[in-house]
């Protein structure tokens, strides 16, 4: 056995070198990442006189449109803006 052990030591040096010198390049490849985008910034009619002047700016012939009544409603007590999230949500 004598005569392996210059191979395993071998083995185990040259692999422990390349794991030095590929956890010694991982700091260097976060380099080349793009910096993170800035957050859009997007703002959200939440009562019903924002939507219905939202409507009024988006579409004059037809303007604000509610068959139904929906953003008079109060879905599971969440009052009127919650409401309108919802729904504007599930759209």
């Amino acid at each position: 056995l004598g005569g392996l052990e210059a191979p395993i030591a071998s083995y185990f040096s040259t692999t422990t070198m390349k794991l030095a010198v590929a956890l010694a390049c991982l700091p260097a490849a976060a380099a080349f990442v793009a910096p993170a985008a800035p957050a859009a910034g997007v703002q959200m009619s939440e009562t019903k006189a924002d939507l219905e002047a939202l409507a009024k700016q988006c579409n004059p012939a037809v303007g604000f449109w509610d068959p139904l009544g929906c953003l008079n409603f109060d879905f599971w007590k969440l009052g009127q803006e919650g409401t309108i999230g919802y729904l504007r949500h599930a759209e």
